[in-house]
């Protein structure tokens, strides 16, 4: 089987739970990590999947490497090959199909219960999921693409296209990746007002009994992702 491909913008960005899960289930993960200088590949056919993480930039950047993931997008979404973007990823998978992506009304950052929709039926289990927020612009849904998440300071928080997932929040967070964005992103967090921020008083406060939760919602979510994989370890189970 081909390896999931992770595109990793940001050393305190990390795949998380989403990393540990992939282990779990026994299929090889390339890094690859572009503002390091690492090359983003050209073809999606050499990945069973392809996963965009968060970033510090903007999908409007004029940045090289955002133009060349742009490329392996299109590339990934006319081969099949699934993708999996939270947040950054989320936003340069719905400017790939042509939707477009702006400044939200306000910060969405810290914990928020999103609101699921039929087309999320297999993905979460029930009417409400937890997340956690760390961004400023929104997408729209493509056309074509059906809207899952909703949440009252953004309203769109997800989208699905056949295999393809995407999301404008972090499932993927552990603890220690929380706390290193509350510790680094401080003076981030003083800055930025509006009803959908909290202070990172606030994200540690709720930092033990929301992660279980999220790691739950996370699993499931991945899980489902992992099905539609060439080979997915879940058919061949199914199969032995």
């Amino acid at each position: 089987m081909r390896p999931v491909a992770i595109l990793q913008h940001d050393q305190t960005q990390r795949p998380g739970v989403l990393l540990e899960f992939l282990q779990e289930m026994g299929l090889q993960t390339i890094a690859i990590l572009p503002e390091e200088g690492d090359t983003v590949p050209s073809q999606a056919k050499d990945f069973s999947g392809i996963v965009l993480l968060g970033s510090p930039h903007s999908v409007h950047d004029p940045l090289v490497w955002i133009d060349r993931e742009l490329a392996l997008v299109h590339g990934a979404l006319a081969a099949d090959v699934p993708v999996l973007g939270h947040c950054f990823g989320g936003q340069l998978m719905a400017k790939a199909l042509g939707a477009p992506v702006r400044r939200n009304a306000w910060p969405n950052i810290g914990w928020a219960t999103l609101r699921t929709t039929p087309y999320a039926n297999d993905l979460f289990d029930g009417l409400s999921v937890p997340s956690f927020n760390w961004h400023y612009d929104t997408f729209a849904i493509p056309k074509g693409a059906q809207r899952t998440l909703v949440g009252t300071h953004c309203f769109n928080k997800g989208f699905r296209m056949g295999r393809h997932l995407a999301f404008q929040c972090h499932f993927e967070v552990t603890k220690d990746i929380v706390q290193q964005w509350c510790q680094e992103g401080g003076k981030e967090l003083t800055c930025s007002h509006g009803p959908g921020v909290q202070s990172a008083e606030g994200i540690l406060s709720e930092l033990e009994w929301q992660l279980p939760r999220l790691r739950q919602v996370a699993r499931r979510v991945y899980r489902q992702w992992v099905i539609g994989l060439p080979r997915s370890p879940f058919v061949s189970c199914a199969c032995s």
